[in-house]
Formats: structure tokens, C-alpha cells, sequence
């Protein structure tokens, strides 16, 4: 799992989503596929960097207020990009989340598993969500991928747990590669850096815990997503097809492509 990290020098939580066993014992192929954080501090040493990777695709899951205030250093030319400019908010949800009277972290866990419940059917996640797997079908096999939203883990989690399903990968993989974001992003490391610099900003004093939905990652998140999905749907297969536009044939027919 560790080689599937790619470090950088201002971009966190690069790594390969690929390689993966799918359908039918086939796996998906190295280098294919990539999920990311944000680019708006890429260093010029990055972006030779990132040449490498031959990524022709890239699924921007923020929203176009994030867009503006983290910037753009990268896709460069020839990099087509999928985005919505729909879910504009004047202050990220989970600031206002925060800036309430008091917090705990428990408040916190329950706010973030409620994110994972609604965001698979809000309107701008939908819209490029479809747009993703179709870019996907479309991919020549020297082209790779990415996805990334502001910190690469939540909107990015959920859709690329959806990708890994349409190629037939199991759960347990599913999850083990959710997971490995605590590691990439080094959120042990990190949280008690972010939660300073959070409190500062929303001038609270709320313990490291707080914050660690915010900063890290829990299988109880993405389960709430998936389990919703199926619930609301009747299943994966059924929000995939219902809700995305990805059919029997297009899951198919990404297989076919994805799949050596």
C-alpha cells in the first residue's frame, strides 16, 4: 500500500488508485488511476513532476468557491477537466458546522456521517460524477486519470469507491484503500498542526479530536455513504445506473477498458 503514495513537495494524498484485483481475477491497470488533494500549491517541480504520470482526465469535485479561494497551479493544456459549477458557498459547511456554540467530537463524527449520507445525491456531485465515468470509457490505454476535491479524501473517497465497484473490486480492498488516506495525508502527524490553525481561524478552542473528521478519514464515513446509496436506491448497481448513468453495458464496457 505504501508504494502507492507519490510524494510532492506542495500536493498531498497523491497516490495510485489502480492495481487493485477486479472482475474476474483481472486487475486494474498501474497507473491508470490516481486520487488526490487540491493543486493550488504545486511547486513548479511538481508540475514536471506530475508530467509522468500521463494524466489527460482530471475530476475537480470542489466546489467553485473552493475553486477560487485554493486557486489553480495545475491541469495544464491538454488536461481535460470536469467540474461543476453548481454548490457554491459563501462558508464551507463544516466551518459552519464548527462555528457553532460548542462542539464535541462526537457532534462532529455525527456531522461528518451525515455529509456522507447526502453527498452522493447532491446535484453537483451527480453531475460530475457521470461526467468521471464516462471520461473514464473514453481513456486510450497510455492515458491515465485523477480525482481530486479540496483534501482528496471525502468526495474523492466516495467516488473512487464507486469506481472500484464498477470494476468488480471487493469491499475489504475498498475500504483498505479509503483508508491509506490517514497515512498520505500523515493526519496523525498533522492534526494537532490543523487543529491550532482551525481554532484560530473560527477563534474556538475545541481539542484535537474535534477535528479529526475533518482532517482524517473513518470506515464508518464511507459506510454511511455506500449503505444510503443501496438504501435510497435499492443498490450500488441501482444508484450507478439510476442516478449516474452507468449501466450493465458501461460498467461493461470500463472493465474492458480498465481491466488487464
Amino acid at each position: 500500500m505504501q508504494d502507492r503514495i507519490k510524494s510532492f513537495q506542495g500536493i498531498r494524498n497523491f497516490r495510485d488508485f489502480g492495481a487493485y484485483e477486479g472482475a474476474g481475477g483481472r486487475k486494474i491497470r498501474s497507473g491508470s488511476l490516481f486520487r488526490s488533494a487540491q493543486f493550488g500549491e504545486a511547486t513548479p517541480e511538481d508540475l514536471e513532476a506530475l508530467k509522468s504520470f500521463s494524466i489527460a482526465v482530471q475530476a475537480d469535485l470542489r466546489r467553485p468557491d473552493e475553486r477560487e479561494r485554493h486557486g489553480h497551479r495545475w491541469p495544464v493544456e491538454g488536461v481535460t477537466v470536469i467540474k461543476s459549477d453548481k454548490g457554491y458557498a459563501k462558508d464551507a459547511p463544516h466551518v459552519r458546522f464548527l462555528n457553532r456554540v460548542s462542539v464535541d467530537a462526537d457532534e462532529a463524527r455525527d456531522w461528518m456521517t451525515d455529509y456522507y449520507r447526502e453527498a452522493p445525491y447532491k446535484e453537483q456531485h451527480v453531475e460530475t460524477f457521470r461526467a468521471w465515468f464516462r471520461a473514464l470509457a473514453a481513456l486510450e490505454d497510455d492515458q491515465a486519470a485523477v480525482v481530486n476535491c479540496a483534501a482528496g479524501k471525502d468526495r474523492t473517497g466516495i467516488l473512487c469507491a464507486l469506481t472500484h465497484h464498477v470494476l468488480g473490486v471487493d469491499r475489504e480492498a475498498i475500504f483498505a484503500d479509503y483508508d491509506l488516506t490517514n497515512h498520505a495525508a500523515n493526519v496523525a502527524t498533522r492534526l494537532p498542526e490543523m487543529a491550532r490553525m482551525f481554532n484560530e481561524y473560527i477563534g474556538k478552542d475545541y481539542p484535537d479530536e474535534v477535528y479529526h473528521p475533518f482532517v482524517g478519514v473513518e470506515a464508518v464515513f464511507l459506510e454511511a455513504a455506500l449503505d444510503t446509496m443501496s438504501e435510497k436506491s435499492g443498490s450500488l448497481d441501482e444508484y450507478l445506473s439510476e442516478t449516474l448513468g452507468v449501466d450493465l453495458e458501461m460498467r461493461e464496457a470500463l472493465r474492458g477498458r480498465m481491466l488487464a
